[in-house]
């Protein structure tokens, strides 16, 4: 019986798939360091759709893609398949900064600061801080040193907000803009609120949960009401 050999792809026609599961975020750190995501897909050979479905876990990458992906930025191809070990191919002459330079911390303050008077953060410990990537602040407009987060306190947002989420705020926005979600400070106390302004030039703040009632700052009384930055991003576990 003569051998005939299987026809195969030639190695550079053939993807070979990582088996690894959760690479979705170490893939979108590495496309992060681009300029923008399209640059990313052009550095990996591949159409930012497919990138974007690689980032949602929504695909399987090739690793040739992800290679190409990670050299110029010297990641390392390990680091991206399990996730283990430093990011970086060669850690150790790295500068020392570099990884933190992907990520941006932002100070998550304890809630119940919510009572007391002066700077709204006064008094307050710092939980845990929270890493975003500047990628994603960038896009959005937001400076990093202008950011914090707190939870939310209570149910009146229920439907949008819930007990003890966590809400970042933007403090270069403490004047109304418009209507949104803003963090304010009202008889001494935090609230994350829907802010409205009326025609009148009182301000209306709405609750989610309309088994609370809405509250009306008079236009002679909006001294009293301190608006300590807009909510620009919320989150919290679903179970």
């Amino acid at each position: 019986m003569a051998y005939e050999e299987s026809e195969q792809d030639s190695p550079s026609e053939q993807a070979v798939p990582f088996a690894t599961e959760g690479m979705g975020t170490r893939i979108s750190a590495v496309a992060d360091l681009y300029p923008s995501r399209k640059q990313a897909a052009q550095a990996a050979g591949v159409a930012l759709s497919s990138l974007q479905r690689w980032i949602a876990a929504e695909g399987t990458p090739a690793i040739d893609s992800v290679a190409r992906l990670a050299y110029s930025k010297g990641v390392s191809l390990d680091w991206i398949a399990t996730g283990s070990g430093s990011m970086y191919r060669n850690a150790a002459t790295a500068a020392p900064n570099e990884a933190e330079d992907v990520y941006a911390y932002i100070p998550l303050y304890d809630a119940r600061c919510s009572a007391g008077h002066g700077c709204w953060n006064e008094g307050c410990r710092v939980l845990a801080k929270l890493a975003f990537t500047r990628y994603s602040l960038r896009k959005k407009g937001l400076q990093t040193d202008q950011l914090s987060a707190i939870r939310v306190d209570g149910d009146s947002m229920e439907g949008l907000l819930k007990d003890g989420d966590t809400v970042l705020i933007d403090h270069r926005r403490n004047a109304l803009e418009g209507e949104a979600v803003y963090v304010i400070r009202l008889d001494d106390h935090l609230y994350a609120k829907r802010l409205q302004r009326q025609f009148d030039s009182s301000i209306h703040i709405i609750s989610e949960n309309k088994a609370y009632r809405d509250m009306v700052v008079p236009k002679e009384q909006l001294a009293d009401l301190e608006i300590i930055g807009r909510v620009v991003w919320s989150g919290g576990w679903m179970v």
